[in-house]
């Protein structure tokens, strides 16, 4: 009996279904690593380099217009980061749209009232370079200004926020100051 469960215990990473492991969480990056560089359009029409923003700390959330975790965290995102921040030149934040079209983007910034700006990135690229393209959406990604990723979240978890904001604004002093 003893061999048969030390038997099953070693085969069952095996047969067990493919997932995304809980601490990578469908990330390709993780923290420490150089965010991958990417050109992006907004909702304006103007093209954005994620190099452009280098010496910055930048914000990247990545979402889709049905995801409900998304439409309740983006007014968060707005109020407690955006609002704070978006005067200080040493922080960009993004908005990135996942695999929709310009129509549907559009309405989720409405219906959420955002003012950050927003990126499309249409087959999901962007989003491939940091996180495999089929993962859940509802991440956000925080890079230091010399182009280092120093947070990686998923979902929305309320001290992982708490936390996302205290980082932003430890780093903000640091580049300033």
């Amino acid at each position: 009996m003893k061999h048969l469960v030390l038997c099953l215990l070693f085969l069952f990473p095996f047969f067990r279904k493919p997932s995304i492991e809980p601490e990578n969480r469908g990330y390709i990056v993780k923290v420490g690593d150089m965010a991958p560089d990417f050109s992006m359009q907004l909702t304006n029409g103007k093209t954005i380099n994620l190099s452009d923003y280098r010496g910055k700390v930048v914000m990247l959330q990545f979402t889709e217009s049905f995801c409900k975790v998304s439409r309740r965290a983006m007014p968060l995102y707005e109020k407690n980061i955006w609002q704070k921040h978006k005067e200080n030149p040493n922080f960009a934040m993004f908005g990135i749209d996942r695999s929709e079209p310009l129509d549907s983007v559009m309405w989720m910034i409405k219906k959420t009232k955002i003012t950050y700006p927003v990126g499309l990135d249409p087959n999901a690229n962007i989003f491939g370079l940091f996180a495999e393209k089929n993962a859940g959406i509802t991440r956000n990604i925080i890079i230091d200004p010399t182009g280092k990723i120093i947070m990686l979240t998923r979902l929305f978890k309320p001290e992982e926020f708490n936390e996302m904001v205290e980082l932003i604004e430890k780093s903000l002093l640091v580049v300033s100051g």
